[in-house]
């Protein structure tokens, strides 16, 4: 990454916007996090939108701990060698914090797992079980890694039918190198392939604003629409710390409206494109009720 360091530091316009973290039902949820020992992927890439999600009384749970075999270099979540072995009483723990929310809509993530045989999928699948068990009512989305290509792994997590299944390939293929540590483009359109014949709501997000072409981008959106992907989400990327990768540009209002547009065009069902957008950002309105 220090390739990037000399990038001159780009001011956030003024519609980058997010609303900080306050209120009672913020409170709230960071004391049931908190006394359910679980963790968030809102806190642990410092989401943007953590404010405004956590004040409507949804959250994106981060699994199998808080440390990332992976080093990507958009990613604000801690990288190393996780110390522990899955926890095997998060799956329930999850599904009680889901069940004590009153959620219609859970998101489930993690962090890369690439020290466990399976990546996880294990601990995806039971975390799905357990919040159908628990939360009556409540649609389950996964935002899965690519488990190493192991598709036997993924097949786990595709055989515990979650009602979404999200797998984000962040960039155009020419930024993995520097963008997505050990991940392969091909790869992911595989494994979202591999979802969608199975059945499954599928989902990808890209994040722009990383030195991407816009034919490279129009490229990439086809290409994950190809793979059968439903649901596409388009955010600005915003560097987590001087260490990460810089912000090579800001894309305007107007601008994500056409990428949208565009987009749209190629016959997703939903796109979601807008500076502050994530891959979970307004899930619960991406699922047909």
């Amino acid at each position: 990454m220090s390739d990037f360091l000399p990038v001159p530091l780009l001011p956030r316009p003024e519609w980058i916007r997010a609303r900080a973290p306050q209120g009672t039902e913020y409170e709230r949820l960071r004391s049931l996090m908190r006394g359910l020992e679980l963790n968030t992927v809102c806190e642990e890439a410092r989401c943007p939108n953590l404010g405004e999600c956590w004040s409507r009384g949804t959250a994106t749970f981060m699994i199998l701990g808080d440390v990332c075999t992976r080093a990507c270099g958009f990613c604000a979540v801690k990288t190393g060698l996780p110390g522990q072995p899955p926890d095997a009483g998060e799956p329930a723990r999850v599904a009680d914090a889901a069940a004590r929310m009153g959620l219609r809509h859970a998101v489930v993530t993690s962090v890369n797992r690439d020290d466990q045989p399976d990546g996880g999928a294990a601990m995806f699948a039971a975390t799905i079980r357990e919040i159908r068990a628990r939360a009556t009512g409540c649609a389950v989305e996964v935002l899965i890694p690519d488990f190493k290509g192991r598709w036997e792994a993924l097949q786990v997590v595709l055989d515990a039918r979650p009602d979404v299944l999200n797998h984000n390939v962040e960039t155009v293929p020419r930024l993995y190198r520097q963008a997505r540590s050990g991940a392969n483009f091909e790869r992911s359109l595989e494994l979202l392939r591999r979802s969608k014949d199975e059945g499954l709501l599928t989902k990808s997000g890209v994040m722009v604003g990383l030195g991407e072409e816009k034919g490279e981008l129009e490229e990439t959106f086809r290409a994950i629409r190809s793979s059968g992907t439903d649901i596409l989400t388009v955010g600005q990327y915003l560097r987590p710390s001087p260490q990460h990768l810089p912000v090579r540009r800001y894309y305007t209002p107007a601008e994500f409206s056409s990428l949208r547009d565009f987009a749209s065009s190629l016959g997703y069902a939903h796109v979601e494109s807008g500076p502050l957008v994530r891959s979970s950002y307004h899930a619960e309105q991406h699922v047909p009720r």
